[in-house]
């Protein structure tokens, strides 16, 4: 079994647990029928479209 020859440093360990502050926003991109913006490939909570067809029905 291998056994670290130094010691890890506080800065080192730390940088190394904080990759998840990483994480980059949700893309949001304009409705191409309701210029409303949504989350990409999801139907639009607004008008009920996807990929320019009505799949949902919005009241």
């Amino acid at each position: 079994m291998a056994v670290p020859k130094r010691r890890t440093s506080k800065a080192r360990r730390d940088s190394r647990r904080a990759t998840w502050l990483k994480i980059s926003a949700p893309s949001l991109v304009e409705c191409p029928q309701c210029h409303d913006v949504k989350l990409t490939h999801r139907v639009c909570k607004t008008c009920g479209y996807y990929n320019r067809t009505q799949v949902l029905e919005v009241e």
